[in-house]
């Protein structure tokens, strides 16, 4: 099964192309997708999806998997990270991919057995799971690994 995990941001979108079975992990594409503070906020959404678009024809995944929606402290953070989820729901379905969405606490404790874990160890285990140094990766990255891993764990009950 191939997987886009998606690790929404207005800033720093992470992603993840995997390509899954029982027997292996095949990493197809790992980055992010950076904007630029002084463009406009509508031009750095349809970046966002340009981008997620070529990801999508490129890769051919099977599902889009994301975070689900958090409460931030910061309203206005928390409406434009809803507003990314967005144009990432829509890049899926105008691609006509299933999607699949999980909270951060289900992805942590699916890929470390503790919901509460930190990032750091969100990235090691993400490191010993499909044998990747993760070192020089941005936790945006690692953290889209963590979800497409999450999908991968639930589809195989």
């Amino acid at each position: 099964m191939i997987i886009l995990g998606v690790d929404p941001g207005i800033s720093v979108t992470g992603y993840a192309v995997l390509d899954l079975d029982i027997r292996k992990t095949d990493i197809k594409e790992l980055g992010y997708i950076k904007t630029n503070k002084s463009t406009s906020f509508p031009l750095r959404l349809k970046q966002i999806y340009n981008r997620l678009i070529e990801i999508i024809t490129e890769r051919s995944p099977q599902v889009l998997v994301l975070e689900d929606i958090f409460y931030s402290k910061n309203v206005k953070t928390s409406i434009k990270l809803g507003h990314v989820r967005g144009v990432t729901l829509l890049a899926a379905m105008n691609s006509d991919l299933e999607t699949a969405e999980y909270a951060a606490r289900e992805v942590k404790m699916s890929v470390t057995g503790n919901g509460a874990a930190s990032k750091e160890q969100v990235q090691r285990m993400v490191q010993q799971l499909i044998k990747l140094d993760c070192t020089d990766l941005r936790s945006d990255v690692t953290d889209a690994v963590a979800i497409a891993l999450c999908h991968w764990h639930r589809c195989k009950r």
